[in-house]
Formats: structure tokens, C-alpha cells, sequence
């Protein structure tokens, strides 16, 4: 499903992504663990044809996001770490506005929307405009959003963030059941112990270079993901 193929991308003298690869199957919940800066925000954008890299290839089910970004847009879903959404519209607006971008007709969108809005919690907040959203409410938004459009691949860049545990947990639902419909998703965090349980692989990143990847079990061995991390962290010092 996505296939990134010695990626790099520099900010000057700084090379934020350096020779970075992976490989993503459907059905995979693929995990992407380091410290902020480390390079996950780049490639996460860079995957999702928001943001130009400098060289290596990115494919989404064999499409390149070089060649064709349009075609590759449409089959992704990226939620940033702190969404932009148009907080002028009402929640249900930014909905219809975003089925329109893809393409999803009435019935379909209506009945996504009231599904993803009625486990979250945010059916009777639809009608009021974003800017009265807190944090939370917004991320909801967001994630409903992206899951309008029955995207093949899902990017999230600490998805996890300003939501509560009601809500981290109907998320954690909402990925599993997406990955049993064939979709891949990606995205990074900074909690470790979400990461072990909930991914099928994890790729451990360290100023722009993978240092580790593969399922948890060969990531991890017989420790736990925390020692790993944090051994794997010290040994590149």
C-alpha cells in the first residue's frame, strides 16, 4: 500500500529525512516512534504530497506521489498534529465539504457522518461552528473527516493527542476495523505503550535515519518497546 524507497529530504545543511525506507502492507497498522524533531512530521507530510522532498520515491498502491499527486491524494487520509480546519463552518459544513472533495455522494456521506459522530460523541456538536470546538472536539472532527471517503491509506501524526480515553480507545476501534477493510495506516506517537499494542510493526527514528523496523515482536525481542527504544536511543549518541 505505500512504499517509501530512500527518502530524503534537507533543510539547508540539515538533512531532516536521510536514506529513509519502509514498506507498508494493507491491513497493517504501521507505528513510527522518535523524539520531536527526529524526522516523522517530514516524512509524514512528504507522504501525504504536501511537502517536496529531495530525493528517493514514495508510491501509494503504486502510484507516485512525484507523478501523480492527484491520484495518490485521493486514496489518502492525513490528520496532522494539530488539525487547520475552517473554523468559520459548522462541523457538519466541513463534512459535506470535505465528502465534496472527494467525491462521496449523499447517502454515503450521511450515513458515515452520523456513524463516526454518533460513536464519538459529537452528533449534537455538528451544528455549531468549529471555532466553539475545544482541542478534543476538533481532533474528533478530524477524524471523522478523514474516514469519509474510505481512504486506502491513513496518516496520523500523534493522533492521540487532546483526545480522552473514551475517545483514544473508539479510535484504536476505528483503525482496526479500517485495517480489516484492506486500509494501511501510519502514524507516529510518542506513546510508547500504544504503540505495542496496538501496531503489527514499528520503525524507530533518530535524526532523520531509521535505526529499526519491523513487527513488534522483531523490533522488541524479549523487552519491552521502552527498552528498546531507549537503548537503541543511547547506543546512536
Amino acid at each position: 500500500m505505500l512504499d517509501i524507497s530512500h527518502l530524503t529530504k534537507t533543510y539547508g545543511d540539515k538533512k531532516a529525512v536521510d536514506d529513509l525506507s519502509l514498506h507498508i502492507a494493507p491491513g497493517e497498522i504501521y507505528g513510527f516512534i522518535g523524539h520531536n524533531g527526529a524526522g516523522k512530521t517530514t516524512t509524514l507530510r512528504a507522504v501525504a504530497g504536501i511537502l517536496a522532498f529531495d530525493q528517493g520515491e514514495i508510491t501509494v498502491g503504486g502510484v507516485s506521489v512525484k507523478q501523480d499527486p492527484i491520484a495518490c491524494k485521493r486514496q489518502i487520509a492525513y490528520i496532522p498534529d494539530n488539525p487547520d480546519l475552517y473554523e468559520y463552518m459548522t462541523g457538519q459544513k466541513y463534512l459535506y465539504f470535505v465528502a465534496d472533495v472527494f467525491g462521496v455522494g449523499m447517502q454515503e456521506r450521511q450515513q458515515r457522518i452520523q456513524k463516526y459522530a454518533q460513536l464519538l460523541g459529537l452528533e449534537n456538536d455538528l451544528s455549531q461552528p468549529i471555532a466553539t470546538y475545544s482541542h478534543g472536539m476538533k481532533q474528533k472532527l478530524a477524524v471523522i473527516s478523514a474516514w469519509l471517503h474510505k481512504p486506502r491509506l491513513i496518516l496520523m501524526d500523534e493522533p492521540f493527542v487532546g483526545l480522552d480515553p473514551k475517545a483514544s480507545h473508539l479510535l484504536k476501534e476505528m483503525m482496526h476495523e479500517a485495517c480489516e477493510q484492506g486500509c494501511a495506516i501510519f502514524f507516529s506517537t510518542h506513546v510508547l505503550e500504544v504503540a505495542e499494542k496496538l501496531c503489527d510493526k514499528v520503525a524507530i527514528i533518530k535524526e532523520g535515519r531509521l535505526i529499526r523496523s519491523g513487527t513488534m515482536e522483531q523490533v522488541r525481542g524479549d523487552d519491552s518497546l521502552e527498552e528498546v527504544f531507549l537503548e537503541l536511543e543511547d547506543a546512536t549518541c
